[in-house]
């Protein structure tokens, strides 16, 4: 392989690299959310040089796909290939052409494979009996394949129990960038160097997706940017949810739906809320959505302290799907320049301390170094809990914990999340509210483990006379690390 610039995925870049350097066949598949970078990744390892490549096409049948692979056929072979009536056929000719071949390593790539697998088409059929009657016998052919589907990838063909079940030698998961991922894209391929603060606001809106910030220009203010990509006439992102989950699910519309209905609650709901907000009649159809947002990183699952499976609770976790339902799904196109405009006003703010919650929780490695931590086992948690009064009399107003911290050396971090544009000064009715729901959180778990307040802010904790109740911080540069 030749030296190639890549940001990040080193693990993954590691992996592949082992693959190659085996003496056996290799099924590889690469998984991940669209636009994460999955092609990219393997495109740029080899410098875009298969022996063969093809991609699926979205929403084609299988006669075009039929069409088009005997099309690369024979761009790859340079030879004429009889067009193939069904895919078992389509494999036959690629064997064929893959045994003229007489090289140390034999390179194909299948890139959207889901979208390969129209109904009734026997792609999986045609391709398990490719893979396991000849190229699982040959000792140079590496095979990977990509897909953004992330669901077909995990329950059909990595989880497949037919002929592919356990032929996958190793699935790799491509995870959105990092923070400190994202500011190395942007300085080293594209050339921008911003402050940190404003690299946040552009992960809160756009996530870490190489795609998305990949439009980000040079020399243009951030929120000038997001005006461009999402509000001005023909902007390139203004489509681009709805082809999202068109692209992602078959049955798109109750995906959606899941989802605006949890960007209206932002703490979450329980599977039962869910069901009551979209009037939907109780069943299976319902838990397998959930599963597969899940799996497609939009959406987490989360059982708070105390609480059983029936209570988790389910939230929307996916910063740009945010973004596009609170501000761009409802924009009637008159003002270009609309976020310039709502920049610093309340709905924003309001949005800006969610969205900067959810980049934390997207961070909790980041967060556990910071506080020395990391070499602790710990698990994260959320806690809430009503109103109440106690067998004595006494009224609890009940309260909230978004992020806990629960240490095995008997320690719990209380953590703290505000999103501020200077350093976070506490008051004294806030360090009130504090210091009683820790009174609150002990009582209802009868926890015996020492509490810690731990502020995550953007800048810090302005010291004054309230201040002394925070005692461990992580900044906003800490999730850089």
């Amino acid at each position: 392989m030749k030296e190639y610039n890549i940001v990040g995925r080193e693990y993954e870049q590691k992996l592949i690299q082992d693959y190659l350097d085996s003496n056996k066949s290799e099924l590889i598949a690469v998984y991940g959310r669209r636009r994460v970078g999955k092609t990219y990744l393997v495109k740029s390892i080899f410098d875009n040089k298969f022996d063969f490549a093809f991609t699926g096409l979205f929403e084609v049948t299988r006669a075009v796909h039929l069409s088009q692979f005997k099309k690369y056929l024979e761009m790859y072979s340079g030879q004429k290939v009889k067009r193939p009536k069904d895919w078992f056929e389509a494999f036959d000719a690629l064997r064929d052409y893959l045994d003229t071949l007489h090289k140390d390593k034999i390179i194909v790539f299948l890139d959207e494979i889901p979208w390969m697998d129209t109904p009734k088409s026997n792609f999986l059929a045609a391709f398990s009996q490719f893979w396991n009657d000849w190229a699982s016998m040959k000792k140079n052919l590496k095979l990977f394949v990509c897909g953004s589907a992330t669901t077909w990838m995990l329950s059909k063909f990595i989880g497949d129990k037919g002929g592919v079940y356990g032929r996958v030698c190793r699935p790799i998961w491509l995870a959105p960038f990092t923070l400190a991922e994202t500011e190395q894209f942007l300085k080293e391929i594209k050339g921008i160097e911003i402050n940190r603060h404003q690299l946040v606001k552009a992960y809160m809106v756009l996530g870490g997706i190489p795609y998305y910030l990949d439009m980000l220009t040079k020399d243009t203010p951030i929120d000038v940017c997001i005006d461009d990509l999402f509000f001005r006439q023909g902007a390139p992102l203004r489509n681009e949810f709805d082809f999202l989950f068109r692209s992602l699910f078959k049955e798109s519309k109750i995906y959606k739906n899941v989802i605006t209905v949890l960007a209206g609650k932002l703490k979450g709901l329980t599977r039962q809320e869910i069901l009551d907000e979209l009037k939907l009649q109780e069943g299976g159809t319902l838990s397998e959505v959930l599963d597969n947002l899940i799996k497609c990183d939009f959406v987490r699952k989360y059982t708070a302290i105390g609480k059983t499976e029936r209570d988790a609770m389910y939230q929307l976790t996916d910063l740009f799907s945010l973004y596009h339902i609170k501000y761009v799904e409802n924009h009637n196109g008159q003002d270009e320049h609309l976020w310039s405009k709502l920049v610093g006003k309340g709905q924003v703010t309001s949005w800006s301390g969610y969205a900067f919650e959810q980049v934390c929780l997207h961070h909790i490695p980041q967060i556990k170094q910071a506080l020395g931590i990391n070499g602790i086992l710990s698990n994260v948690h959320s806690w809430s809990c009503k109103p109440f009064t106690d067998k004595d009399g006494t009224s609890w107003k009940g309260g909230q914990i978004d992020l806990l911290i629960d240490r095995a050396d008997e320690v719990i971090n209380i953590c703290e999340i505000k999103y501020a544009s200077d350093k976070y000064a506490l008051t004294a009715e806030y360090e009130g509210k504090l210091r009683n729901r820790a009174s609150l959180f002990r009582y209802v778990t009868k926890t015996k483990k020492a509490v810690v307040h731990t502020f995550i802010t953007t800048y810090g904790v302005a010291r004054n006379i309230h201040s002394g109740i925070v005692q461990s911080e992580v900044t906003m540069d800490d999730l850089f690390k």
